[in-house]
């Protein structure tokens, strides 16, 4: 579905209208088309707090807002796949809370990705979205690259199968890190590409930025200089999200009122 990063041409209304905000950054805006549906449906509560958590991600804020999200998720989840998936969020929240120094909740994640595991079936949709929060624990709170290798290349093939190109994207990326990491600068810079392809094709404004940057880590002059201009104009364009790039591409122009 858009929400996710696909878009199909008989995509439901309400999705595109998710993926179109998410993908300039505007989470909040997102969230609140899913509000109504939020309370009594397991799908929409679990993508709402997966926009929240994107948010926080991505701005560092928010984080109260994406916790009462997931409460929400994890009391109308009813199936095991509900509540797998509603467990992978957990983790994931707590993930990024650790990852951004907020709060360290590397244990709540890893126990709480390992009950997702243990609640999705070998076939749930919801697997190589797993793998690959697997995978960032593994390779930015474990310091573990072969585990994480493992898992991103578990996410990728479940991605493909799938066809959900986002999260394609995602493992292109982390993959490419990995291969970067090791000094493999072929490897790493066809993944990069591959990633920043993807996000341009699907118009996922707000992870074309970290595409550019990473894809230019592995370029030589003056194609750097370019991609690096690139994501800056980007990064200004969205009012300096991704917050972490800030200290690369300097500071960004005001956000438009109503926006994240």
């Amino acid at each position: 579905m858009s929400g996710s990063g696909t878009t199909a041409d008989d995509d439901p209304p309400l999705q595109t209208a998710v993926w179109r905000l998410r993908s300039r950054a505007c989470w909040t805006d997102a969230a609140a088309l899913l509000e109504p549906h939020a309370g009594t449906d397991a799908a929409a509560a679990l993508q709402r707090t997966a926009l929240l958590t994107e948010r926080c991600l991505y701005t560092g804020q928010g984080w109260t807002e994406a916790e009462d999200a997931l409460r929400t998720a994890e009391a109308v989840a009813r199936s095991d796949d509900e509540r797998g998936s509603a467990a992978s969020e957990r983790g994931h929240l707590a993930y990024a809370s650790t990852l951004l120094a907020v709060r360290d909740r590397s244990d709540e994640a890893s126990v709480a990705l390992s009950r997702s595991a243990a609640l999705l079936a070998p076939a749930s949709p919801a697997r190589p979205l797993l793998d690959f929060r697997r995978g960032l624990i593994a390779q930015n709170l474990a310091d573990s690259p072969q585990s994480a290798r493992a898992a991103f290349r578990r996410a990728h093939a479940g991605a493909a199968a799938r066809e959900d190109a986002l999260l394609l994207s995602s493992t292109w990326r982390h993959l490419a890190a990995l291969d970067l990491r090791e000094g493999e600068l072929a490897g790493a810079r066809q993944g990069f590409a591959e990633s920043l392809r993807i996000r341009e094709e699907l118009g996922f404004l707000v992870g074309t930025a970290p595409a550019l940057i990473s894809l230019a880590q592995t370029a030589e002059e003056p194609e750097a200089a370019r991609l690096r201009a690139e994501a800056s104009r980007l990064f200004r364009l969205l009012g300096g999200v991704p917050t972490w790039l800030a200290p690369y591409l300097g500071p960004p122009a005001p956000r438009a009122a109503g926006t994240d």
